[in-house]
């Protein structure tokens, strides 16, 4: 890194999977960081003791009840506590250089934004802030200037290899997909699926939450609308391609022919790395790419019958307006209550479906109109599940 100034970086969602690794990655190139805040939902334990590791300024719980535990745990430190939504917010405005914002689905809208208003580069895992806000979110970027800086593997890898400065010679972004777990299962088999089976990725280490996207490839219809808005192309020139081994982690297509792709081992400190060094590079420990070992790179198309997912994310983006912030509240609830035991795993799409297929899209003014269509749909699906889907226990066993 050509820097001689330690950069200053706030964590939201600090705890989490993306949190802990970009702790890491700080960690491992001593000098070149310093921690302004760190965020978490309420695990006050791991927080305290992350805080005092790194030396943050300001550790912030979101739970507000959580507040006097995290004031104790963080007693003689000299780190500030602070506890609550608002103070989340707060904290992702704070003066930075970079802001890592982790934060899981929607929850983490308006800290994304305000780390957005605050004029710190944003590197963002949530992918959630521009399916759900999209134009509302690209308007106070441009506005203040902000870098946004993808974090997901997919979205890095294009930002790696996407030639911004002549968008007009791009033929199409091509997102690729593992598959997930139920990538050869027929659909008769999936409308059984065990929680434990739907969590249980074959390639990446994932929370729950996201790996149930992935058994069901919404999350990469999602990420076919975070393409859309993050790089200015419209959903007909993003496609999916499913390669299992994850080695690829996406490609662009250019007119002349040329297809420039970003390969990789799967492990997400380096999408993370990218972020936190660009505009330079930094080293990462681990494993690197042996492509004479893993011998063989395959591809298949992405099944949309068996997968349905994919259809509905860009049936969202071409309804337009908060049609994708419906999607995201809906599909956020139906695998909510999946991970609970209460519908079944192919339940997920029939509520997402039925919540497109029935509420009206508008285009949102705000971010408290976002808010709001938000909050409908989640209560539109939580009905649906309980009037129209029968309840039952899911196994968890595999």
């Amino acid at each position: 890194m050509s820097q001689s100034k330690a950069r200053r970086v706030t964590i939201l969602g600090a705890t989490g999977s993306v949190g802990t690794s970009t702790l890491s990655l700080i960690e491992e190139n001593p000098g070149k960081y310093e921690v302004e805040a760190l965020t978490a939902n309420r695990d006050v334990d791991s927080l305290a003791a992350i805080a005092r590791r790194v030396g943050a300024k300001l550790a912030v719980v979101a739970d507000s009840t959580c507040y006097s535990a995290l004031k104790t745990a963080l007693s003689g430190s000299g780190i500030e506590a602070a506890a609550g939504d608002q103070a989340v917010v707060e904290a992702a405005g704070r003066p930075a250089d970079l802001v890592m914002a982790a934060i899981v689905g929607a929850a983490g809208l308006h800290s994304t934004l305000a780390a957005c208003r605050s004029g710190a580069a944003v590197a963002f895992a949530n992918k959630e802030c521009l399916v759900c806000a999209g134009p509302l979110m690209l308007a106070e970027v441009a506005k203040h200037g902000t870098r946004l800086l993808p974090v997901d593997s997919e979205h890095s890898a294009v930002f790696q290899v996407f030639d911004a400065a002549r968008k007009g010679s791009v033929v199409k972004i091509i997102l690729t997909a593992s598959g997930g777990p139920f990538r050869t299962w027929p659909r008769a088999r999936m409308e059984g699926a065990s929680i434990a089976q739907a969590v249980a990725h074959p390639i990446w280490s994932m929370g729950s939450k996201i790996s149930i996207d992935s058994a069901t490839m919404m999350n990469k219809g999602l990420e076919i609308i975070e393409a859309h808005f993050l790089f200015g192309l419209p959903e007909s020139q993003v496609d999916v391609v499913v390669h299992p081994q994850s080695v690829i982690h996406s490609m662009v297509e250019y007119e002349d022919g040329s297809t420039l792709a970003q390969l990789g081992t799967p492990d997400m400190r380096t999408p993370i790395a990218v972020a936190m060094a660009w505009p330079d590079r930094m080293p990462v420990s681990g494993a690197t790419l042996d492509l004479a070992k893993i011998g063989q790179l395959t591809f298949e198309p992405a099944d949309p019958i068996r997968f349905p997912a994919l259809a509905l994310a860009r049936h969202a983006l071409q309804m337009g307006g908060d049609a994708p912030t419906i999607l995201n509240a809906a599909n956020e609830t139906a695998v909510a209550r999946f991970l609970a035991g209460h519908i079944g795993f192919l339940d997920i799409e029939r509520v997402v479906e039925s919540a497109l297929g029935t509420l009206p899209s508008m285009i949102p003014g705000s971010i408290d109109d976002v808010v709001a269509v938000d909050k409908e749909a989640r209560l539109y699906a939580e009905d649906f599940i309980g009037t129209r889907l029968t309840r039952r226990s899911v196994s968890t066993a595999s």
